[in-house]
Parts: structure tokens; sequence; C-alpha cells
């Protein structure tokens, strides 16, 4: 797979998370002034996948418009707001979790059991010698 697609791919699923995220939020914002309509947002989320986002939106234009121009407002909003902050803090938190994982992999592979190399703990038992009373 090329980066190029790559690209596309992570660009989708962003897409597609951000409209998760911008129904969420109209969801909430619903609830506290216009009960009905968080309810058939709800109940519509429930019968319409919004992993695809753009079948999630199609579906939804035949029955709320105001809802599917609201949600590509707020998905528009929150790309702008993330989307600044998104390739540095990826980058990072991808370089932690790698560092992460490496030192858990090196420990496991240094990891000596205490049990065999401690002579403390062999079963050889001293030599009493009965010359010695």
């Amino acid at each position: 797979m090329e980066f190029k697609d790559i690209a596309k791919e992570t660009a989708k699923t962003l897409r597609n998370y951000l409209t998760y995220q911008a129904v969420r939020l109209i969801s909430q914002q619903l609830g506290e002034t216009n009960p009905g309509q968080a309810i058939w947002l709800g109940n519509f989320s429930k019968t319409h996948s919004v992993q695809d986002s753009d079948r999630y939106l199609e579906a939804m234009m035949s029955e709320n418009k105001e809802i599917v121009l609201r949600i590509l407002t707020v998905r528009e909003d929150l790309a702008g707001e993330v989307l600044e902050f998104l390739p540095e803090m990826v980058l990072t938190q991808i370089k932690q979790s790698n560092a992460d994982h490496r030192r858990s992999l090196l420990e496991r592979l240094t990891r000596v059991d205490l049990s065999s190399t401690d002579p403390a703990s062999t079963d050889v038992e001293p030599d009493v010698s009965e010359d010695s009373e």
C-alpha cells in the first residue's frame, strides 16, 4: 500500500470519527434545548451507522435537512480546531507508545528467573560432619 492510499484511508477514518463527534455534541445540545429532536437523532443513529458518515448523512438528508446542515457545520468546525494540533500530537503519541512497548519488550527479554540463579534457593544441604562433636 502506498503512502497516499494510507493517507486517504486515514482521512476517511478521521472524517467518520469527526462526524461521530459532531453527532454526539449536537445530541447533547439538543437534549438541553430540544429533547424531541435529540430523541429523533438518537433513534436515527440506532438504525443508521455513523461509521460510514457519507452514507449516514445521505440517509438523514431525506428525513431531517436541518440536522444534516448542523452536523456538517459542527464537523467542519471540529476539523478546523483539531487538525491544527493533530500531526504533531499523533507523532508524539506514537513515539511515546513505541518507546513504552520497546521498554516492556526489553524487560521481558532480560527478565531473569531469580529462583534459578539464587544460590540460597538450591536444594543442596550443608555437609554436617559427625566428627565435629
